[in-house]
């Protein structure tokens, strides 16, 4: 299956009936990291989960193993950002391909920087800043 450029957020979650409707519920997380607004359109993708057996708790039907992804990011590798939030810890926060988060250090919401990748984990990445970047540029 391809995944869009465009993926905003990825979570799992279950549909309930309330009231003649089915409700697919968004966790508040996905909001509050400023992917999503309250309020505004997108488009759901609604994929099954793998069929499970109630006895044994294992698949029915067996699914291929599927290799891990790799980051979307390398050590060294440059890229031109913008700072999509502030993490508890006061460092600067922005998603690449993938939703992939990079943490940047001494930056600010909305601030335009270039960094450079300093290490990269299976769902994280570090970055310094190379250059603060004007909107006009």
């Amino acid at each position: 299956m391809e995944i869009s450029e465009e993926l905003r957020c990825l979570f799992s979650g279950t549909v309930e009936e309330r009231n003649g409707s089915y409700v697919i519920e968004v966790p508040e997380q996905e909001l509050r990291l400023g992917d999503l607004q309250a309020d505004e359109t997108y488009r759901v993708a609604v994929l099954p989960a793998p069929a499970t057996n109630e006895a044994d708790n294992t698949d029915t039907v067996p699914q291929p193993e599927q290799p891990p992804q790799k980051p979307p990011v390398e050590e060294g590798e440059q890229r031109t950002v913008e700072i999509e939030n502030i993490g508890d810890q006061g460092d600067g926060i922005t998603r690449v391909d993938r939703g992939f988060v990079v943490i940047v250090p001494d930056t600010e919401q909305s601030e335009r920087v270039t960094i450079e990748i300093t290490d990269v984990r299976e769902n994280v990445a570090f970055a310094e800043v190379v250059e603060r970047v004007s909107y006009y540029e």
